[in-house]
């Protein structure tokens, strides 16, 4: 309920702010017609449950997400998962594996982990993305020129089997789709047709050919479904089992996580066209609102869509009146037009869908990363990408991930540094600090500073260097005011350089920790294990306690051992 609350307090929901949400609104439900219907029957769906989809998830978007902008339904994105999850649990398996991620996705934004959603990496994003718009682009070949049905459960199966079906084209289909494809991509290019999306103008183009020509062997809404239903169904919970719950609990994780990256990408790209600021927690909870009532209405999973929510910002939408709107002209079509979509060719959608894929495919930012990112992030990006083609989206996102949390582990290790230095700088520094002491460190004291993070990839260095010091000074110094904090096996290892030089006869200081750090040397055992009074708050104290320790041990050395 914040956008609704913030939108409020703008004034949004004042009478001059009507008109521009409600133009926007039915513009956008124009929009999302042929593309809900078209993202439906591409998940192995009917269309009117992609209706269904896009009127009960975008109702509940707007109502109780994080960002006033987003509109929600069936997207692009899902395809490759929903389309898998259909194939093997059918129909009724996919809406549980929704209603399931609904649940997840109402967790994560209860418990907060909408900001950690944010942190996939770019090649991840972009590897993943593209391969989906592959996929989408050759699996609508076969509704593209009207090939028969082909067998194959993996992508260069299907890709082979679709070539050697080409030849079997068929001629009216392809003919249909052809002049679809140049009309929506064609007619924002005209200027009398520019204020009417494209796919609306290729949907009633090409349904009026069909209906009006008739060609055999075209394959339409009502030939492969039986034409629309009038109106939303009833709401009805789906035969869940526990059987049922447990096997579809990693799909419904995927489309779980992977709902929440395009619904949080969709929200920063709005907010970055409009200069408003989303709430990413709260557009999770929206986005489990959404998912949970959809498939109790005969819909399936919903996110936020990229592209009808920049086109809600463009033509003036600033409110969730906006979504609203959207959702109703949807209903409106449901009620008054649904005998009409009888004649609507899937040729038609399919051309609908390579338009979908190649703007998701972003081919130049696709280039520009191969040439002009880091080696390392571009190997990212074409392991994702590969990976989402020939095997599936969890794995790619999976690898990705954990590739790119390696490589970022591996730079961080590479940029924590401890450095020997000279005592004669130390005491340059400590002269500085205007302190009463004496600005001359004891002889024999040998200092070393940690400067980055203390954590597991960097202890292996940190430990060799403490350890190896190539002498056996009198007292070994450990200034960690560069250390911002440190993990439970950088505490660990740090214990045990003090304990090995200590059984060396070697005393070690620790000086300057911030309180964090301090804090967890405390409770970690770490400054039990140094003794009492070696560790020093400031540089000023450092001279009295490596002097101290410097002259205990000087006492030692002359007494007989």
């Amino acid at each position: 309920m914040i956008a609704l609350r913030e939108a409020w307090l703008a004034g949004l929901f004042r009478r001059g702010n009507w008109l521009p949400n409600i133009v926007s609104g039915v513009i956008v439900g124009v929009v999302a017609l042929p593309l809900a219907m078209a993202f439906a029957i591409a998940s192995g769906a009917k269309p009117e449950q992609g209706l269904y989809t896009a009127i009960v998830a975008g109702l509940a978007v707007s109502l109780f997400g994080g960002s006033r902008l987003q509109i929600a339904g069936p997207t692009g994105a899902f395809i490759v998962v929903l389309s898998a999850v259909t194939a093997r649990h059918g129909i009724d398996g996919l809406q549980i594996a929704t209603l399931m991620a609904g649940l997840i996705l109402l967790a994560m934004g209860l418990t907060r982990l909408g900001s950690v959603i944010r942190f996939v990496p770019a090649p991840v994003i972009v590897g993943f993305t593209a391969g989906i718009g592959v996929i989408i682009f050759v699996g609508q070949w076969r509704d593209f020129f009207g090939l028969p049905p082909v067998a194959g459960e993996h992508f260069h199966e299907k890709l082979w089997h679709l070539l050697q079906a080409l030849p079997q084209w068929h001629p009216a289909t392809t003919a249909l789709a052809l002049g679809s494809l140049a009309l929506v991509v064609g007619a924002p290019r005209v200027r009398w047709l520019r204020r009417i999306p494209g796919p609306l103008v290729a949907l009633l183009v090409a349904t009026a050919v069909q209906a009006l020509f008739r060609f055999d062997g075209v394959a339409t809404i009502g030939t492969a479904f039986g034409g629309l239903p009038r109106g939303l169904p009833v709401p009805a919970l789906p035969d869940i089992t526990l059987a049922r719950v447990l096997e579809l609990a990693g799909p419904a994780f995927t489309i779980a996580m992977l709902g929440a990256i395009e619904s949080l990408l969709s929200a920063v790209v709005a907010d970055g066209m409009a200069g408003t600021r989303h709430d990413s927690n709260q557009e999770l909870v929206g986005q489990g609102i959404a998912n949970i009532l959809a498939p109790l209405f005969g819909g399936f999973a919903a996110t936020g869509a990229i592209a009808r929510t920049a086109t809600n910002i463009r033509n003036g939408g600033n409110s969730p009146l906006a979504g609203v709107v959207h959702a109703l002209t949807l209903v409106m079509v449901l009620l008054f037009l649904a005998p009409l979509a009888a004649s609507v060719p899937l040729a038609t959608l399919a051309a609908i869908l390579f338009v979908v894929a190649y703007n998701m495919s972003e081919g130049r930012q696709f280039a520009r990363m191969v040439r002009r990112a880091p080696r390392a992030d571009v190997a990212i990006l074409l392991i994702t990408f590969t990976l989402t083609v020939l095997t599936d989206l969890v794995v790619a996102v999976n690898i990705g991930v954990i590739l790119a949390m390696l490589q970022f582990l591996r730079r961080m290790s590479a940029s924590v540094e401890v450095a020997r230095q000279d005592v004669v700088d130390v005491e340059r520094e400590l002269g500085d600090t205007g302190a009463g002491l004496p600005a001359r460190m004891p002889p024999g004291v040998l200092v070393y500073a940690i400067d980055g993070p203390f954590f597991f990839g960097a202890v292996e260095a940190c430990e060799r260097a403490l350890v190896q010091t190539h002498t056996e000074p009198r007292v070994l110094l450990i200034r960690l005011g560069r250390v911002p904090f440190m993990d439970m096996t950088g505490l660990q290892t740090l214990e045990a350089v003090i304990v090995t030089l200590q059984k060396r006869g070697v005393p070690v200081v620790l000086a300057e920790a911030n309180e964090r750090v301090r804090e967890k040397l405390a409770r970690a055992g770490v400054l039990a294990a140094l003794g009492e009074g070696n560790y020093v708050d400031s540089l000023a104290q450092v001279v009295q306690r490596c002097g101290e320790l410097a002259s205990e041990d000087a006492g030692e050395g002359d007494a007989p051992r």
